[in-house]
């Protein structure tokens, strides 16, 4: 990889991308409350972005967390808090090695499953950590989300998600979020048979450009390095520097 031309000497056509991405990885967390092997739809549209990736030679995990013992809590270990317990900071490892997050969550009485809530406690419970630039641990990657339903509140449930990534130090590119749902009530869900949902043109399309948005900018960040380390870092504000705020220790 060390002799690949910069990416900003690729030129930009209409046949291929501008740059290459097979040094990259990436991480579904699909939030589906249905344990494998039963089908889930949100991973239906998971598979959908995660092939757009790996054709251009991303390694993807999919991970499907009601699948792992996640226990509920804040902290990076539950089992130091009274948990007999707990494979999220097995799976946090896998979180940290992933330049892209996506969490993939169904929509249950107009909200997130409460699977993706407790994903996104748990990532909070880690938020804390640094780099070795003395920024917090998440900055450097980018996240985005799919959401699944058969009622509206795509906006909603990815207003959440990606404000909370936001939050914890994650960069979102342009139109992170894509998603499907049927019409309001009871009716088909995205793989179901005659739901339209596999062929619907404008869940297609946001998934694809959310897809190629999150490759985009987790290649730019790769190649700068991660995020300028300058007037962010903790290790820089506990000792004392606060850049634009007097500190009256320092004279």
């Amino acid at each position: 990889m060390a002799d690949r031309p910069p990416t900003s000497d690729r030129p930009q056509t209409a046949d291929g991308p501008p740059a290459r991405y097979d040094d990259l990885r990436a991480l579904f967390i699909n939030c589906t409350l249905k344990k494998a092997p039963e089908p889930s739809n949100t991973q239906g549209l998971v598979d959908r972005s995660a092939g757009i990736m790996r054709a251009q030679g991303v390694a993807v995990d999919v991970v499907r967390a009601v699948d792992v013992d996640i226990a509920t809590g804040v902290w990076p270990d539950m089992t130091v808090h009274g948990w007999d317990s707990d494979d999220w900071p097995a799976l946090h490892r896998t979180v940290m090695a992933a330049d892209i997050l996506v969490i993939a969550a169904p929509i249950w009485l107009g909200d997130n499953s409460s699977v993706t809530k407790r994903v996104i406690e748990r990532l909070y419970g880690d938020s804390s950590l640094l780099n070795d630039a003395g920024q917090y641990a998440y900055y450097g990657r980018v996240g985005g989300c799919l959401i699944t339903g058969n009622e509206d509140g795509i906006k909603h449930c990815a207003m959440n998600i990606l404000y909370s990534l936001q939050h914890l130090g994650y960069t979102i590119p342009p139109q992170a979020d894509a998603g499907w749902v049927g019409a309001a009530g009871p009716g088909p869900s995205y793989l179901d048979p005659g739901s339209g949902g596999p062929e619907n043109e404008f869940t297609e399309r946001n998934t694809t450009f959310m897809t190629w948005n999150l490759l985009h900018l987790a290649r730019m960040l790769k190649d700068a390095g991660g995020i300028p380390a300058h007037g962010n870092q903790r290790t820089v504000w506990d000792a004392g520097c606060h850049r634009h705020f007097d500190n009256p220790e320092h004279r």
